[in-house]
């Protein structure tokens, strides 16, 4: 690659991300300083920022790079998976779990999940067991931000920047942003860089198709070149991972913490109502283009090199250097605002869920903040080494994370309306699931008697569905065969749950 054309791709994306930060610095110097307001805006957000905040925190690696790299691998079906599926059950299940939890929080004051789980049912023990799950699944899906990051960077570069650096550059930039910033100014950016990648998204499918010769064109092209991706179903498309995959991942991300603490943020009810009304056309206006990139490449037949993302190729080959860079410094900004919301939210878990009530009662504001800040540098420089080792792609990476919160959901679900589950169901859906899955993850498939035990699937659907399936009959079953503790406030769930 050019000098002169590396220096711009990298001026580009270094200038974005320092405008991005500017604003980010900006916000933070408007706002309150108060927990409620540090970690919730004041539960004061109107729908076009509630709606892009989440957006622009659920834009990541995965979305941008692992979505277009399975695309151009396997065909164009993964819109069908992120686009419509789970556009439609994520919001079903903001309303479902969303809109009940701004409706007790409001009344309770409540800030994080387990702050809520561990006021209810009377146990601290609770609090940081969903505290730690959350602090353990939050852990891979960083990783995944690092690593987009590098190999971004590898493939806009043709490798003239090595992928160690892409990562660290991503690393350093958003301890810095999280430092400096905190999390009162990112529902601001999130807003900012959200319009922006959707919008530059489609400028970059227009450019592709008006270079590569049209609509007409680039079809011909995949119809000759990949014929199979122009028909449903097949490969790795089989109808059980398709719904797997779309399960795992709604109901994965609404127990992300970054996301389910937007839950409390909405200043009324109506707010709440547009967000998840509008959501599944809001993904639709992303995926689709994205993942129709990774697509027509796969028909143009741009060929990615080992350890890079189809988007940065395409793009140099399609496009000038400088919109390349550019659309990669989007990507990498809302790879920044995934991983600030999910920093800040784990140092929320952290201090709030598990140091506070475990360790210093006690603490004050000023010691809690400097532990926040000190655990996401700890947090963030631990998955950067665990990225250098690249333990799967980036789809792989993701769909482990999303499936081991997604056994959270049912359990915090059955808790939200019905009165009779007790602490001890809860802790016995949230921990079986918890350790049927990491089961499943780190022990190798092993054939006992002719049976296959912790393989990845039985009888054709993944495991991570069954895991979901155990956390719903433990949660119930034990809570049936339970009673209440003295302790647990059952009224904590039922107060304030009638908007107003």
């Amino acid at each position: 690659m050019a000098e002169s054309a590396l220096s711009v791709q990298l001026g580009v994306i270094g200038a974005y991300l320092v405008v991005a930060l500017a604003v980010g610095i900006a916000a933070y110097r408007l706002t309150g300083s108060d927990a409620e307001d540090y970690y919730l805006a004041g539960r004061s957000i109107g729908t076009g920022v509630l709606l892009f905040t989440t957006f622009a925190t659920l834009l990541s690696a995965f979305t941008f790079f692992g979505g277009p790299n399975l695309a151009y691998a396997a065909g164009p079906e993964w819109i069908l998976v992120m686009g419509v599926m789970d556009g439609l059950l994520f919001a079903i299940l903001w309303y479902a779990i969303g809109y009940r939890q701004w409706l007790i929080g409001r009344v309770e004051g409540y800030v994080t999940l387990g702050e809520m789980l561990g006021d209810r049912f009377g146990s601290t023990r609770l609090r940081a067991l969903v505290a730690g799950v959350s602090l353990f699944w939050l852990f891979p899906y960083v990783m995944l931000q690092q690593m987009g990051a590098g190999e971004a960077i590898v493939g806009l570069t043709d490798g003239t920047v090595p992928y160690w650096a892409g990562a660290a550059f991503i690393t350093l930039f958003m301890i810095g942003y999280v430092v400096l910033a905190g999390l009162r100014g990112v529902a601001w950016t999130d807003t900012i860089q959200g319009v922006f990648m959707l919008g530059i998204v489609w400028v970059a499918v227009g450019w592709v198709l008006s270079s590569a010769g049209g609509f007409g064109e680039v079809s011909a092209s995949l119809a000759a070149n990949q014929p199979e991706f122009l028909s449903l179903g097949g490969g790795v498309y089989s109808p059980q991972w398709m719904i797997a995959q779309a399960v795992t991942i709604a109901f994965g991300v609404t127990m992300f913490p970054q996301i389910n603490q937007r839950f409390f943020v909405a200043k009324d009810a109506r707010v709440l109502k547009r967000s998840f009304t509008l959501w599944p056309v809001l993904v639709l206006l992303l995926f689709v283009p994205a993942f129709l990139l990774g697509t027509w490449a796969a028909g143009l037949g741009v060929a990615v090199p080992d350890g890079a993302n189809v988007i940065p190729v395409l793009l140099n080959a399609y496009t000038p250097a400088w919109f390349a860079a550019l659309v990669v410094a989007g990507a990498m900004a809302a790879m920044m605002s995934s991983s600030d919301s999910m920093l800040l939210s784990g140092s929320s878990y952290l201090t709030r869920d598990l140091y506070r009530p475990l360790v210093n009662p006690d603490a004050d504001a000023d010691r809690e903040a400097w532990l926040a800040r000190i655990g996401v540098a700890v947090f963030a420089t631990g998955t950067f080494v665990a990225s250098l080792f690249r333990p799967g792609t980036l789809v792989e990476i993701g769909s482990t994370a999303f499936g081991g919160y997604a056994q959270l959901a049912l359990p915090v679900l059955v808790a939200l309306y019905w009165s009779k589950t007790t602490r001890s169901g809860m802790l016995a859906g949230i921990g079986g699931s918890q350790a049927f899955y990491l089961a499943h993850v780190f022990i190798p498939a092993t054939t006992v008697g002719g049976v296959t035990v912790f393989g990845s699937t039985y009888l054709t659907w993944d495991f991570a569905l069954y895991g979901m399936v155990l956390s719903l009959v433990l949660t119930v079953g034990v809570s049936l065969v339970t009673a209440p503790a003295a302790d647990e406030r059952t009224d904590r769930f039922t107060v304030g749950t009638r908007a107003d």
